[in-house]
Parts: structure tokens; C-alpha cells; sequence
């Protein structure tokens, strides 16, 4: 934190197995949580929440639990 680059630095082995670059951001509260609460709320049993955000002149953005995402990573390996 307060340096510049990747806040996760990854050995060139490790970036071969996880290909992703992590920006880490901790503030007291985030909107986008909401989004996925109503995805959650939404979301039938037996799937995962996804949220598909975009703000204007930006790309979408997929959004997802952390420990999920985690395990799909490991998954495809």
C-alpha cells in the first residue's frame, strides 16, 4: 500500500498459474455491495451471484465473491 504497481506482486512461476493482476481497495463501505445483495437476494439455489456493472465510457465489469472467484481460478488449473 502506498507504493506504486500491482498491490499483489507475483512471481513470474505464480503469474503463469494466475494470470490476474490484484488492485486491493478497503474503504468503510462500497456501493456495489448493494448491487450484490440484490444479486444475492435474486439469485436461485444452486447458483452464484454475478454482477455486471458499467459506468459510462467505461468497459462492464463482472463482479463476484472473492472465494468463489478463487475457486474457479484453482479449478482451471
Amino acid at each position: 500500500m502506498g507504493c506504486g504497481g500491482e498491490d499483489i506482486q507475483l512471481s513470474p512461476a505464480a503469474r503463469r498459474l494466475f494470470p490476474y493482476s490484484i488492485e486491493c481497495k478497503a474503504f468503510k463501505s462500497f456501493a456495489i455491495y448493494k448491487v450484490m445483495d440484490q444479486a444475492s437476494e435474486n439469485c436461485p439455489k444452486g447458483a452464484e451471484p454475478v454482477a455486471i456493472i458499467k459506468a459510462d465510457r467505461h468497459k462492464p465489469l463482472a463482479v463476484m465473491d472473492a472465494e468463489h472467484f478463487f475457486k474457479l481460478t484453482k479449478r482451471g488449473k
